[in-house]
């Protein structure tokens, strides 16, 4: 028993300083490298950055200053206290139209699209010269420079907001409130409104009748010449006048029919009535040109008119149609006028561009901080570039790929 005693007691000596050597490398602890190459590249990295920052000093006070003016304007607001269709109803039968606005999902984005127009940049362009003033030849610069220093948004009120930025205060107030006229002078010329389409819709037809009339006139001034006729019967008269005045209601239905069919649906109750009125004028004009039906001294047909007369009559009768149309059209076309100019989006200034007494740029400041932040990532990289390096160039391998690399590099072949 005592020699197992003797045994076990060596054993147990030998196993401590096993365990106090494991002990001791657990608890090693290394200094972080990257702060010794750190502190032993320090003088280049304050080099480096002392010399970005001076740089960047010089650089901001040599950028010139800029001033940024601004101008909001009010949301669109648009007058509907009177419609079309009432406008339209005292005119005539023939010449009622539904008066609808336009279903835009916010106004605003309307007049963000049209300052942001290339209309719109143009004139502005012409108006201030900016093509010499940016030092631009052609145009598509100059409008590529405006619009990087035109900024327009809308904010949650749908209030608009125009800033301009320049380096002459006077002129950037001065091209703010260029965009708001230049605005408002194009609304006054684009169809933005339901009665602005109608209107140019019937401008254009106007302008067809009054060419159309003027021919007519002149074919009867040349039929009188020729045949001597410048009077007719009452009967004639009355027959020619009654078949003109419905020629010409059919004519301005059709008319109103193809207008309502460009916004309406084909099951609008507006556009089906006006499709059976339409559809009984012809019916009427159809029995009164073939005399069916019963007669009276207006229903006598256009062939029972003596031969002599008939030439002088068809032209008469187009002279009377011609001027009916007119007529009708020329109500319409008032009307749209009228409607477009109650209906149509007003441009209201909210604040009127002034110009800032405080230049908005170049910030000095940041771009020095934003430099020597810069610089110090720089500094830091080429720190442990060269450190890599140095370490790697005491490789002899890597040293001969190095070099192989150089040698390839300049453009040489390998023998």
């Amino acid at each position: 028993m005592a020699q197992n005693t003797r045994t076990e007691i060596p054993l147990n000596m030998a196993e401590e300083p096993r365990a106090a050597e494991q002990g001791s490398e657990v608890q090693k602890v290394h200094f972080p490298e990257p702060l010794i190459i750190l502190a032993k590249r320090k003088f280049f990295i304050v080099k480096f950055v002392v010399i970005a920052v001076i740089l960047s000093v010089c650089i901001s006070f040599l950028l010139p200053r800029t001033y940024t003016a601004s101008s909001k304007i009010l949301p669109p607001q648009q007058n509907q206290s009177i419609s079309a269709g009432a406008l339209l109803s005292q005119l005539g039968p023939l010449a009622s139209l539904a008066s609808k606005g336009l279903d835009l999902k916010s106004p605003s984005d309307l007049y963000i699209v049209m300052l942001r127009s290339r209309t719109v940049a143009d004139a502005l362009i012409d108006r201030f010269h900016l093509m010499d003033v940016y030092g631009k030849k052609l145009r598509i610069d100059a409008v590529q420079r405006l619009q990087e220093h035109a900024e327009i948004s809308a904010g949650k009120e749908g209030v608009i907001s125009i800033s301009v930025e320049d380096r002459d205060p006077k002129r950037a107030a001065e091209i703010a409130n260029g965009y708001v006229e230049e605005l408002e002078r194009l609304t006054k010329t684009l169809a933005v409104t339901e009665a602005g389409k109608r209107r140019i819709f019937f401008e254009r037809e106007v302008k067809m009748a009054s060419d159309d009339l003027a021919s007519a006139e002149l074919a009867l001034k040349q039929t009188q010449e020729k045949t001597g006729l410048i009077l007719l019967d009452s009967q004639s008269r009355a027959m020619i006048e009654s078949l003109s005045a419905l020629r010409a209601r059919v004519a301005a239905q059709e008319v109103q029919v193809q207008s309502m069919r460009s916004f309406a649906t084909p099951e609008n109750p507006d556009l089906v009535r006006a499709e059976q009125e339409l559809f009984a004028l012809r019916g009427q004009l159809a029995r009164l040109e073939g005399g069916g039906g019963k007669r009276s001294f207006t229903d006598v047909p256009i062939e029972n008119v003596p031969t002599a007369g008939l030439e002088y009559i068809r032209k008469l009768r187009e002279v009377k149609y011609r001027e009916a149309l007119f007529e009708l059209l020329a109500k319409q076309y008032e009307a749209a006028k009228i409607d477009e100019a109650r209906d149509a989006f007003i441009v209201q200034q909210l604040d009127d561009a002034v110009p800032p007494e405080r230049k908005s740029g170049p910030h000095r400041a940041a771009i020095v901080l934003a430099s020597m932040l810069l610089a110090l990532l720089l500094a830091v990289a080429a720190a442990f570039l060269r450190e890599w390096m140095g370490k790697a160039s005491e490789d002899p391998h890597f040293a001969a790929q190095f070099q192989l690399f150089k040698f390839y590099l300049g453009g040489q072949r390998k023998p």
